[in-house]
């Protein structure tokens, strides 16, 4: 191989590590407990800690619609009133309480719920989509944590936001299945 090609190879293996950096994704996920065909699962609301308006709206929605095309068919949603924000209504905890007792009305075996943390695009000249979620799967007769899952991820700057976070929220979602 020639001098110049194997500078070229180099160099465009730096850029291609180099492009590699600018989609990055960290998740941390605990193996998810078996479910049963059967088992009710209730998508709580979603702690939106951002910025944006109605964030953990838009990560409940990805989230339960990733959820039913899993398997998950026998999922229940919380009636939240869509109009209102969790960090504006005051209370996330309060509120994640009320819903939990909800679940464990409607006869759920499970519980999903968790809270977004960054749902924006970063400032700057490309303006890339960036995504932190956490989840956390409780069983409802006990209030105990059984699975937990958080991630962050940020995209090109031709990416969208939505398209980001349901990438991450799909790979957060992988250990949980239906038996």
């Amino acid at each position: 191989m020639k001098v110049s090609n194997i500078k070229h190879a180099k160099l465009w293996t730096a850029l291609a590590a180099l492009g590699l950096l600018g989609a990055c994704s960290t998740v941390d996920v605990s193996s998810g407990p078996g479910f049963a065909a059967a088992d009710g699962l209730a998508v709580l609301p979603i702690a939106n800690y951002t910025e944006t308006p109605e964030a953990g709206q838009r990560v409940r929605s990805i989230t339960q619609s990733l959820l039913y095309q899993k398997g998950f068919t026998n999922l229940q949603s919380y009636p939240q009133d869509e109009t209102t924000d969790l960090l504006i209504a005051g209370s996330a905890d309060r509120m994640q309480q009320q819903a939990l007792e909800w679940a464990r009305s409607s006869g759920a075996r499970y519980a999903l719920t968790g809270s977004v943390q960054e749902w924006r695009y970063k400032v700057g000249l490309d303006g890339e989509p960036a995504v932190g979620v956490t989840f956390h799967l409780v069983d409802v007769s006990n209030a105990a944590v059984v699975w937990s899952a958080t991630g962050s991820r940020s995209g090109w700057s031709r990416s969208s936001l939505a398209g980001v976070g349901q990438t991450l929220i799909k790979e957060m979602l992988d250990p949980l299945s239906v038996k």
